[in-house]
Parts: structure tokens; sequence; C-alpha cells
């Protein structure tokens, strides 16, 4: 599973129309995320840094809400965009995720384990168990 990470307003607008799954590594305004949504119609998911989540408006999460979009809190851990614009949740997360819901875990233990153990939110596991569920 990739995440688009993107670090400034301008590359939204360079984004690929497929993506489904982008981190916001700014403090995006308004305009930002309604831009965001238009360029990537495909978006399920956008991931913002914990001090940015409190300033985004309840106005624009409804919106997110109603174009079902997802906006959950969290970072990714180690990347370096200079490298690669993509984060990768690693393979080895995905399958323990697989592993523990085949294992009949609870959801809810599946994402404490998982985000203690590989710095991964616990929506982001949450998000991950659906994605599985419905593939």
């Amino acid at each position: 599973m990739k995440i688009r990470v993107v670090s400034s307003r301008e590359e939204i607008f360079t984004l690929n129309p497929n993506e489904r799954i982008v981190h916001l590594a700014f403090r995006p305004s308004n305009k930002d995320i309604l831009a965001l949504v238009e360029t990537c119609p495909k978006l399920e998911v956008i991931q913002v840094p914990k001090s940015y989540r409190r300033t985004i408006s309840k106005s624009i999460e409804m919106f997110l809400q109603m174009q079902r979009i997802q906006l959950i809190e969290g970072d990714v851990w180690g990347h370096r965009k200079d490298i690669n614009e993509y984060y990768t949740v690693p393979t080895l997360v995905i399958e323990k995720i697989k592993e523990l819901k085949s294992e009949g875990t609870p959801a809810e233990r599946i994402e404490e384990k998982i985000s203690r153990e590989n710095k991964l939110n616990p929506e982001m596991v949450s998000y991950i168990l659906k994605e599985e569920a419905s593939a």
C-alpha cells in the first residue's frame, strides 16, 4: 500500500488523478484540501500530522465526510521525500494484519498492536483492515 507524500501546496496540482491515499506534510488551508479533492477524484484518505489536524475547519471536515474521504492524523516515520515521493506501508505489516484478522483477533486489538509495533496510526491500520476485507 502506497501513500503519496505531498510536501507543498504547489505539488497538489501535479498529482496523479488516481491517487487514493495522500499524506499532507504541510499545514493545509481549506483551499488546499478543495484543490486536492478536485485534482484526485478517487481520493479515499487524507492523512495529516497531529499538530495540523487541529487546524482543519469543521466545514472542511463535513465536506470530506460528504465526499466519503477519511481525514486521519498520522505521520510517515522515517520517510525521505528526496528519495521517493511515496511512503510504502511494509508488506510484512499488511501480512501481520491479515494474519491477526484470520486468527479472529478483534479489530481494536489489531489496531492497537500494529500501531504500537510499527509506528502506524490506529486510524490507518483501521483503513488497511477495511481495505483487506473488501479485497
